[in-house]
């Protein structure tokens, strides 16, 4: 039946439904495309897969993202780059102390990025980033440096009250990052980090890392206690 004879009710319904379809649309490309960087790489991805996993044209694809390159960035800015403005705006309102802050930062950031597909991005960017050094640069500014400066941030406020002695910020802050980064790598790339009759349970490998960070590997004295999950938590 025409649309033009269609009843007013059915008219709307119709046009309600495809102004929600077309507010859909960018979240379904991101999606696709993040699917299909993290199986392909960017350089193997062509638009026309992402438009068709999203089930679009590649004109509508275009319409939103003015070619390949935007694309990824949207994806970075959506899936990993997003959390950690919003981990960074918690730190101002947190409530617990500074090593609450660096187990609920570690866990947080694993449950929310390191756990899920996004993961796979930062693996695309350390194999693609000599070919496409605009993209490595976009994600330096987008994701690594805001990284670390929520971690310096950290370990300044542990200096301050006193929980930390003091550290040369400039490369303490990748003792917190550097074994973050290792358990994505095994998680994308198991075979290259971990043998066979090795499972890395990331739970476990967090907390043990969060023990030898604010603990060390001395023997612990008869005071001190071990570390528990903080019941702060970044909202």
């Amino acid at each position: 039946m025409p649309l033009a004879k269609l009843s007013c009710p059915i008219k709307k319904a119709l046009h309600a439904k495809r102004e929600r379809r077309k507010e859909a649309r960018p979240g379904e490309l991101l999606d696709a495309a993040l699917d299909l960087f993290v199986e392909k790489g960017f350089a193997a991805t062509r638009a026309e897969e992402v438009a068709a996993r999203a089930g679009v044209s590649k004109g509508t694809l275009f319409l939103y993202f003015q070619s390949k390159e935007e694309l990824f960035k949207a994806v970075v800015r959506e899936n990993i780059s997003g959390h950690i403005r919003e981990l960074n705006a918690a730190f101002d309102t947190f409530e617990g102390s500074a090593k609450d802050m660096v187990v609920q930062c570690m866990q947080t950031w694993w449950q929310r990025v390191g756990a899920t597909k996004s993961a796979g991005i930062d693996k695309l960017i350390t194999s693609e980033a000599s070919n496409f050094p605009e993209l490595a640069s976009f994600y330096q500014a987008e994701v690594i440096e805001p990284g670390q400066i929520l971690t310096r941030r950290i370990l300044q406020k542990g200096i301050d009250n006193g929980e930390f002695r003091p550290l040369d910020l400039d490369y303490a802050v990748f003792g917190i990052i550097a074994p973050m980064m290792f358990l994505i790598m095994t998680k994308n790339s198991p075979n290259a980090f971990c043998s066979d009759q090795i499972f890395l349970n990331p739970e476990k490998y967090i907390a043990m890392q969060i023990d030898m960070l604010l603990n060390g590997i001395s023997a612990i004295p008869a005071t001190s206690h071990p570390i528990k999950t903080s019941p702060h938590e970044f909202n």
